[in-house]
């Protein structure tokens, strides 16, 4: 048996029925023609050779074992491959809308504890004779830009390719977990920040002295975000166990010729088309404050070529909501983002973490004990997790969308992930369906925002 690591164990106790703790994905693909072994039986077929493959790799075969009021990792003796893949069909005409509903369902659902954490669908009967599969994984067994890579791994860039389930792949080489992995992962970095804020006298005389200097600054320069002036917000309160996911992909050519025009980076545009659309949304609400709203977004802090270390940040993001003018609120977000970036970029990793433990930590409690309290880190977190280049395909069907399902939680009632995938950036937005009604909207208020800057 392994040790569950810390970390990992944060995850485990952080989750409650109302606050599930998986991540997941959506893959849209088209099957191939009948020439090319699609067809009627295509499904069926992949069905079969998916149960077929019932020798998990780990961490796929691992479950958890409680000894001593200790927790593990433990081999599962009793697999079965039909606890863990399924095969559903949506009701015609199987519209998105409805695939996206039941992707909401199965995402609101705790998984058996007794049982190794993860459970992959098939789903047929989408409008275009369209396939997709949704996969949802425990965070305390890969994170979300693990499961992608997991995900590239089971598909190919050739379309006639026989490629292994994702659970089946051999488990890769022991040795240093991938930094990026660990900092691309907002709630991941969270747990881990908040556990080093204590790590050395010097360090937290230097995070001290960061602290002081953002709120000193703040009163100097208003786009400077200092801690805990985030507002109270709707998305910021105690969450129900139901889910709403909504999705679309946009081009990135088109949202880089934006950010070109406009003297931006790609993440500052997609930073305004959020800050536009939460404007709208808590505007029709009529729940929009007077302040804007922060955002907690990882960033990249590498300046040359460089593949070595840690170089990616969490940084808390003006997304300048109390603005009406799109251009402004841009060019708000930029001198935000940039702060930040000059922020960190005066200090180490060991530094920044703890910077980022004390700026979370609020935020942390809040979801370990369930609580709402007045200070606000932060509103909500867009993450932007890197995807492949090119086109993929799965056991010859080619994958049109690649979305990702995040987590919710209490204080954290909206999650906006996006993922690169094939020239388009991919929107997943998961959210509590009790707390936010027409969140399905924010869709129509992202394209809006990115044709105002247009």
């Amino acid at each position: 048996m392994k040790p569950v690591s810390p970390m990992d164990i944060g995850f485990l106790l952080l989750e409650r029925r109302n606050q599930p703790m998986h991540v997941g994905g959506l893959i849209l693909a088209k099957p191939p023609s009948a020439a090319k072994g699609g067809g009627k039986e295509y499904v069926q077929n992949m069905m079969k050779f998916m149960l077929d493959s019932d020798e998990p790799q780990y961490p796929f075969n691992q479950r958890l074992h409680q000894r001593a009021g200790l927790w593990f990792w433990d081999e599962d003796s009793d697999f079965d491959i039909e606890a863990h893949v399924f095969h559903l069909s949506l009701p015609k005409p199987g519209r998105v809308r409805e695939l996206l509903a039941l992707v909401s369902k199965l995402h609101s659902s705790l998984m058996d504890r007794s049982k190794p954490l993860w459970e992959f669908y098939i789903i047929e009967g989408v409008e275009g004779g369209r396939v997709a599969m949704y996969s949802k994984i425990h965070h305390a067994l890969v994170d979300g830009v693990a499961a992608m890579r997991y995900m590239e791994k089971s598909t190919s860039t050739d379309p006639n390719a026989e490629v292994i389930p994702l659970w089946a792949l051999p488990p890769k080489p022991s040795g240093k977990p991938d930094p990026v992995e660990i900092a691309s992962s907002p709630i991941r970095s969270m747990v881990q920040a908040a556990s080093k804020i204590t790590s050395r006298a010097g360090s937290t005389r230097k995070v001290a002295q960061e602290v002081i200097k953002s709120v000193r600054a703040r009163k100097k320069d208003p786009d400077y975000v200092s801690v805990f002036q985030a507002p109270k917000t709707i998305f910021n309160k105690r969450i129900s166990g139901g889910r709403r996911f909504a999705a679309q992909s946009w081009d990135m050519k088109r949202i880089k010729k934006i950010g070109k025009s406009h003297g931006a980076t790609l993440n500052d545009v997609t930073l305004a088309m959020c800050g536009s659309a939460l404007r709208k949304y808590l505007l029709e609400l009529n729940e929009l404050p007077d302040k804007p709203l922060i955002a907690m977004v990882p960033v990249s802090m590498r300046t040359d070529d460089s593949e070595g270390g840690n170089q990616v940040a969490m940084i808390l993001a003006n997304l300048a909501t109390d603005q009406a003018d799109p251009l402004e609120r841009l060019a708000t977000i930029k001198r935000s983002v940039n702060n930040s970036k000059e922020r960190f970029a005066r200090m180490n990793q060991q530094e920044i973490m703890g910077y980022l433990g004390t700026v979370m930590a609020v935020h942390g409690v809040n979801m370990a004990l369930g609580i709402n309290p007045g200070w606000q880190a932060f509103n909500i977190v867009i993450s932007n997790v890197p995807g492949p280049k090119e086109t993929l395909y799965w056991n010859g069907s080619k994958v049109e969308g690649v979305y990702p399902v995040s987590i919710a939680a209490d204080g954290m009632a909206l999650n906006i992930t996006l993922t690169s995938y094939a020239g388009n950036l991919e929107f997943g937005v998961i959210g509590c369906r009790q707390t936010l009604p027409h969140m399905q909207r924010l869709l129509q208020y992202l394209e809006e925002g990115l044709v105002e800057l247009e």
